[in-house]
């Protein structure tokens, strides 16, 4: 079976997931946030289709306000949404919840067995960040992840082709 390739969305969890775990998650919930906010981030660029449908019908989403939510989690000044699933935490996004065991299918699968590699480049390249741009949702975007998002995409991609 040819092994697909490592894109943007997969740079997005893994680093999101690093991020998660060097600020104090534990591994399985680091990597659901990772799996979480690369889904958040690509529906982002897509546009949310609740929001397209609420300006069709004519709702104005811009002046409801935001509820406060019992099963909201911060980490730093982004917020995700989670749940207990079989007495295990893991964070959600319409309606589905990302299971550590989703992160291995979406993620950890396209690197192949070279996925421990790539992991272990994305803790050191978060590490490298002081604690308050891990902290911000825009500068992990803007300063962490940006810059590298097409030169890991390339780069891990390459290393589970088994080409490095």
């Amino acid at each position: 079976m040819p092994r697909l390739s490592v894109g943007r969305f997969q740079v997005m969890a893994t680093l999101q997931a690093a991020r998660a775990y060097v600020l104090g998650m534990s591994l399985d919930l680091a990597k659901s946030w990772g799996l979480n906010r690369a889904i958040f981030y690509a529906a982002a660029k897509r546009g949310f289709k609740e929001k397209a449908v609420q300006a069709r019908s004519g709702e104005d989403v811009s002046k409801k306000p935001v509820e406060e939510k019992p099963n909201a989690f911060f980490l730093g000044d982004e917020m995700a949404y989670k749940t207990k699933r079989a007495r295990r935490t893991c964070f959600t996004i319409g309606g589905e919840a990302q299971t550590e065991e989703a992160y291995k299918r979406q993620i950890e699968a396209r690197f192949g067995e070279r996925y421990e590699e790539a992991w272990r480049e994305a803790l050191s390249l978060v590490k490298a960040f002081p604690k308050e741009t891990l902290l911000s949702q825009r500068e992990f975007y803007e300063l962490v992840y940006k810059p590298v998002r097409d030169e890991l995409a390339s780069k891990w991609s390459k290393l589970a082709a088994g080409a490095i």
